[in-house]
């Protein structure tokens, strides 16, 4: 093995034992502090430990200039299984509706949800914000200014997403498209 390889793997296992006792994700910045390293070099060693988790039961997630250690979202139900969760995290078909409305338009009001379902999602959205799922993002400057929502790092987890840019593109109607714009605007 080459210097150049040891040394990047040195890197590498030593970003994958500060990633997994780090309690909350971390910014880049704050493991080179911790290595004594250039950001530009930690972040090839991310790029290398990413590489090499590929084949294992972890992977590295990215989210607002953070990365942490996760596991496998093909490991999902094996994970739920052991851990005894397997009864609480499904969501209901109403909340994966709702869930996917929030993650495609927002930030968005209640009361656009409701429109594009149909029917009320005060019970839906309650349950989604006490999961941790959605958060109040702001207020709408309409009237009587209702609160906007958005998803949260969370419900990227829980997806096994790094970013909404994830999120499988929408192949809607035309007339589908035009009455979500006007929703938004």
């Amino acid at each position: 093995m080459s210097e150049s390889s040891s040394i990047d793997l040195n890197i590498s296992a030593a970003l994958e034992a500060l990633l997994f006792v780090a309690a909350d994700p971390v910014a880049p910045a704050q493991l080179a502090s911790a290595l004594e390293l250039t950001v530009t070099e930690v972040e090839k060693g991310l790029e290398e430990l990413a590489q090499l988790l590929e084949k294992r039961g972890l992977r590295l997630q990215r989210n607002a200039g953070r990365v942490q250690l996760t596991t496998a979202p093909d490991l999902a139900d094996q994970v739920e299984r052991f851990l005894g969760l397997e009864a609480t995290t499904r969501l209901s078909r109403a909340a994966l509706e709702t869930l996917a409305i929030i993650a495609y338009q927002q930030p968005v009001t209640r009361p656009a949800v409701d429109s594009v379902r149909g029917v009320n999602s005060d019970g839906v959205i309650k349950s989604l914000l006490s999961k941790g799922l959605l958060q109040e993002v702001g207020r709408s400057e309409g009237p009587g200014r209702p609160i906007l929502f958005g998803t949260t790092p969370e419900f990227l987890q829980h997806f096994g997403l790094n970013s909404l840019q994830e999120l499988p593109a929408l192949d809607l109607p035309d007339e589908v498209k035009r009455d979500v714009s006007l929703l938004k605007g």
